[in-house]
């Protein structure tokens, strides 16, 4: 039984647990060095602290070793890919729920993000050769969602008006509520995750509400990340694959209704 824990930039934590023995292996994620660690039951060994406080003082580092502000661009873009990973995670939950088989997309889509996420934390203006062939992204995980795209989009009726991810009543008071409260995205999904009416309301269901609120974060991703491409610090296939993503969520949130038999909210012009 193998699972994963994502470490804050470009970590990644392999879980696997082997009889009495917990095998832990540090890696980061596409490109780097590895480093092993055994935490056996007899403590030959011990796994390694989630913390290292080296970003006390508000600084981060680079795949290239540069220390930056945390709030700079890059750990802004690395940031928001992280957090949609996450709804996207949640989002493959309420799926697996409801017996859906495409969830390995999902994960895939949740393993490639992790790439997305080297490749963005090595500027290639201090990068070496070394860097950018570990951190190279390609063009195939682009690919792979427009062939996705394509295969639901022959299964669904046409799109011939917006849709609402939950129903307009509800909408008016959602924004009310965000607004007024200044609420942060883990508090709107908590509360999706309490399947609160105020979110599933004629919106496709939970599993679709949770995708259409993925493909906003990836929105918001696309925007965080786009200014670094353009300046040359990223791959162009970067931004071009969170596009897609986007498009991919918000077909697949489409396609879960359906399936689902739920009733899809269809904007309509207020009188």
């Amino acid at each position: 039984m193998a699972s994963m824990i994502t470490k804050p930039s470009h970590l990644r934590c392999i879980l696997t647990r082997t009889g009495k023995c917990l095998a832990v292996t540090w890696t980061k994620t596409s490109f780097g060095s590895e480093r092993s660690y055994a935490s056996k039951t007899d403590g030959e060994s011990r796994i390694p602290k989630i913390y290292t406080k080296t970003g006390d003082k508000g600084f981060s580092s680079t795949y290239t070793g540069e220390r930056r502000p945390k709030e700079d661009c890059v750990f802004e873009a690395l940031g928001t890919t992280d957090e949609l990973s996450s709804a996207i995670g949640l989002a493959r939950e309420f799926c697996i729920d409801k017996g859906h088989t495409f969830t390995d997309q999902l994960e895939k889509i949740q393993c490639v993000l992790q790439d997305v996420g080297s490749n963005i934390a090595t500027p290639l203006s201090s990068a070496r050769e070394s860097h950018i062939k570990k951190t190279k992204f390609s063009s195939q995980p682009v690919a792979d969602l427009e062939s996705w795209i394509d295969e639901f989009t022959e299964k669904l009726p046409p799109l011939t008006s917006f849709i609402l991810p939950v129903d307009s009543n509800q909408v008016i008071e959602t924004s009310r509520m965000i607004n007024g409260n200044r609420m942060h995205l883990s508090s709107i999904l908590s509360l999706i995750a309490k399947g609160l009416n105020t979110y599933v309301n004629k919106s496709g269901g939970k599993s679709s509400a949770a995708l259409h609120i993925a493909r906003t974060v990836c929105r918001r991703a696309e925007r965080s990340v786009s200014p670094i491409v353009r300046s040359g610090e990223a791959d162009p296939d970067v931004a071009k694959y969170l596009n897609r993503l986007s498009d991919y969520l918000f077909t697949v949130a489409r396609y879960i209704a359906m399936k689902e038999g739920n009733e899809e909210t269809i904007y309509k012009r207020p009188e």
